[in-house]
């Protein structure tokens, strides 16, 4: 029950918190879009951790397919580089990846990143389903990310949960997983970490 009520009750500026439809236009996406030729198409979980309790506050999924992209379900990260359909953000280029890590973790929270290689087939049939998915409501980021990895051969395991805890500690159960963490001292300020980056990009290309 307790575990219940945290997820309902992370601060709004976590990005597991209430994200509004939006639409980039087509020129937007297409002129966004970057492949990651140095890696083979894979599914990365991001799972937001609090330091203080050990409880998942947040789930998203990165996926390298024919373009790199990140499902950040009700998420309140962005950024004008990487534009956005519900809850789907294109054009996550090196420093892109760098901005959304940074923007998760700071020092009540850290950023648990589980990575596993897959077939060209299973990465584009992930971004299928992360295109089609549509806006997610409110303390539904684990929901929703685990509706699109159970729905992916070879992900049937993992548990259809609420909970991003739980999510993370099922895909952990998969074969071949990588897993690295990410902690930071930074303030819980997000609007200033997200002014940062867009001042950043406006310096230098972002790719």
């Amino acid at each position: 029950m307790r575990r219940w009520i945290a997820c309902l009750i992370v601060p709004a500026l976590l990005a597991g918190c209430g994200a509004e439809p939006v639409w980039a236009p087509d020129e937007a996406v297409t002129r966004a879009a970057y492949y990651n030729d140095e890696a083979p198409p894979s599914i990365t979980l991001f799972t937001v951790i609090n330091n203080r309790s050990g409880e998942g506050a947040h789930s998203a999924l990165m996926i390298n397919a024919s373009q790199r992209v990140i499902f950040d379900p009700a998420g309140t990260w962005w950024h004008r580089m990487a534009p956005e359909r519900n809850d789907l953000h294109y054009g996550i280029t090196p420093t892109m990846l760098k901005f959304y890590i940074d923007y998760h973790a700071r020092e009540t929270y850290h950023v648990d990143i589980q990575t596993l290689e897959v077939s060209p087939e299973q990465a584009e049939a992930a971004l299928q389903l992360a295109e089609e998915y549509g806006a997610v409501p409110k303390a539904f980021c684990g929901r929703s990310t685990s509706d699109i990895l159970r729905r992916l051969p070879g992900f049937e395991t993992v548990p259809r949960s609420i909970f991003p805890g739980s999510i993370m500690r099922g895909f952990a159960k998969l074969e071949g997983v990588e897993r690295r963490q990410v902690y930071d001292s930074d303030s819980d300020n997000n609007g200033a970490v997200l002014d940062t980056q867009q001042t950043v990009a406006r310096a230098q290309p972002a790719r």
